[in-house]
């Protein structure tokens, strides 16, 4: 169950670039549980994933000598709905689908890549870390950085972009 729990039920394992294969997969099923669910289980699957993760990562890794294996992606999922949870709960909010923002989730996403790709500040020190913790802190760093820029970008759109079209 621990390598279910950390390969998010085995999209760890697709090939290439498992970390854009367990992000892309937790947009898809965000964005289906906001359509076809509710919106508020973005933030709760974030709150899941995060707790499963760091239950089950360490169990994986314990006696392994790659302490950041590829295909642990519960990290990215958990830090792709943290980085969703910021577009998500005010579109909820003001009675708005998610498709009909659709950079809503688009945004998060890109961004949450590029962080989780880049490593800046906190994101890397967290990833030097080498270890279970670490592993998971670097994906939560990226998510609230992706989540916060994703925030002021619709910000400075609807207020001084939008106005002027």
């Amino acid at each position: 169950m621990d390598r279910m729990i950390a390969t998010l039920f085995g999209i760890g394992w697709l090939k290439p670039a498992p970390g854009t294969w367990g992000s892309a997969s937790a947009v898809l099923l965000g964005v289906l549980a906001c359509v076809f669910l509710h919106p508020l289980l973005v933030p709760a699957g974030f709150l899941l994933a995060t707790v499963l993760g760091f239950w089950a990562v360490p169990r994986v890794l314990a006696g392994s000598a790659d302490k950041d294996p590829s295909w642990i992606v519960i990290d990215e999922a958990a830090g792709q709905w943290l980085a969703m949870s910021f577009t998500v709960v005010p579109l909820w909010r003001h009675g708005v689908s998610i498709l009909d923002a659709w950079p809503g989730y688009v945004a998060p996403f890109l961004l949450f890549r590029l962080f989780d790709i880049w490593k800046p500040w906190l994101v890397g020190r967290a990833d030097r870390r080498g270890d279970a913790t670490g592993l998971m802190l670097d994906d939560l760093w990226a998510g609230l950085f992706a989540g916060i820029v994703s925030v002021i970008l619709a910000g400075l759109y609807h207020g001084l972009l939008e106005p002027m079209l």
